[in-house]
C-alpha cells in the first residue's frame, strides 16, 4: 500500500483503460434498511458521492410507497439534487405511473427491473416474466419518446433461491427482449451472489452470440459467497466497462432473503485502481462518505476497504495525539 492509503497500480493485460462505476447505494442500498433514512441525509449522501467523483448515482425509486416505504420520499428528494451538474441521477420506474412521476420532476434517466426467472417475477412484480415485459414495453417506449435514457435491470441472472441455477439461454432471451423494446443498456444482476467467473464469461459470450454487444451490458454482483470481485474481473476481461456497486456495501434484495450486500464501491475501486484502471473516483473521499453514512445508520460499514482505510486514519490520529 502506498503512503496515501492507495494500492500500487500494476496494470494487467487485456483490461479496459476506464470503468464507469454505476453507484446504487442511495437507492438499492437504502431501500433495504429497516428504518427510514431522513430525506436530508439521503440528499447529503448523494452530494458526497458526487463530490467523491462518481458520475452516475442512482437516486431513488418511483415505486408505490406501500412496496418500498424507505423510498417513499422520492418527490421530496429529487428536487434537492437539482444543483448537481454533470451527474447522472437514474431512478427506478416500475410502470407508467412511476414514469409519470419521474418525468414530472425532470428525470433524464430511468430504469425498469425485470427477472430472468418466473419465481422471482412473481415475488417481485406479481407477474410472469412475459407479463412483466409487456408491462415495461410502453414505459420504455414513452421514455424513449421523451429522449430519456432507459436501463434494463435483470435479476436472477445466475441463480434463483426457488429455482436454483438459471439456464444461460433463459437469461439471454429476456436480455434480448429488453434491448428489442428499446432499453439503452442492461444490468446483469447476480441477485443472490451465486455466480462464479466461468459462469459470468459464459453468459457474456452467449449474449454476444445473440447480437448483444458488450458495451450495452453492465454487471451487478452481490458478495454473498465472496465472489463479487472475482466475477467483476471476469467481466472486465470480457470487455465490460460498466460495473454496479454500492457505497460501503449497503443493500441486498427485499424479495430474496438469501441476497446479502452488494459489491462495495470502495472494494471495487481499490481493485480497479490497483489494476491501473481509471474510474475518476477519489477513494479516500468515497471511504469517508461511506464511514459517514455508516454513522448515520448506527453500524460499521460492511466494506473491507472502508474498514481498513478508516482504521488507518484512526491509528494516525492516535499517534498524532501521543506525539503532542
Amino acid at each position: 500500500m502506498t503512503a496515501a492509503g492507495l494500492p500500487m497500480a500494476v496494470p494487467a493485460q487485456g483490461l479496459p483503460p476506464r470503468v464507469r462505476v454505476h453507484e446504487v447505494g442511495a437507492r438499492d442500498g437504502l431501500q433495504n434498511e429497516k428504518g427510514v433514512v431522513p430525506t436530508e441525509v439521503k440528499a447529503e449522501f448523494i452530494h458526497r458521492l458526487a463530490d467523491a467523483g462518481l458520475t452516475t448515482v442512482e437516486a431513488t425509486s418511483f415505486v408505490h410507497p406501500k412496496w418500498v416505504p424507505q423510498l417513499a420520499d422520492a418527490e421530496r428528494l429529487f428536487p434537492l439534487l437539482g444543483d448537481l451538474q454533470g451527474i447522472h441521477l437514474p431512478v427506478l420506474v416500475p410502470n407508467d405511473r412511476g414514469l409519470d412521476r419521474a418525468l414530472a420532476l425532470g428525470a433524464h434517466r430511468v430504469a425498469v427491473f425485470a427477472s430472468a426467472t418466473e419465481s422471482f417475477a412473481k415475488a417481485n412484480l406479481n407477474r410472469t416474466v412475459d407479463e412483466a415485459l409487456a408491462m415495461f414495453a410502453p414505459v420504455v417506449s414513452r421514455a424513449r419518446e421523451q429522449q430519456v435514457h432507459v436501463r434494463g435491470y435483470l435479476s436472477m441472472c445466475f441463480g434463483d433461491p426457488w429455482e436454483g441455477p438459471v439456464p444461460v439461454a433463459q437469461v439471454v432471451r429476456v436480455c434480448r427482449a429488453l434491448l428489442d423494446m428499446g432499453c439503452d443498456e442492461l444490468s446483469l444482476g447476480d441477485t443472490i451472489g451465486v455466480a462464479t467467473p466461468g459462469h459470468v464469461q459464459a453468459l457474456l459470450a452467449a449474449l454476444n452470440e445473440e447480437g448483444v454487444p458488450t458495451d450495452r451490458v453492465g454487471v451487478h454482483f452481490h458478495d454473498t459467497y465472496g465472489q463479487a470481485l472475482a466475477n467483476t474481473l471476469a467481466a472486465l476481461q470480457h470487455g465490460v466497462t460498466t460495473v454496479d456497486a454500492s457505497a460501503g456495501g449497503l443493500g441486498g434484495c427485499p424479495y430474496a432473503k438469501s441476497a446479502t450486500g452488494n459489491l462495495a464501491t470502495e472494494d471495487l475501486v481499490w481493485m480497479l485502481h490497483g489494476l491501473g484502471i481509471d474510474t475518476g473516483v477519489d477513494l479516500g473521499a468515497l471511504a469517508a462518505t461511506s464511514a459517514w453514512m455508516a454513522d448515520q445508520l448506527g453500524r460499521p460499514s460492511p466494506s473491507r476497504t472502508v474498514r481498513a482505510l478508516t482504521a488507518g486514519s484512526h491509528e494516525e490520529q492516535a499517534n498524532s495525539h501521543q506525539e503532542q
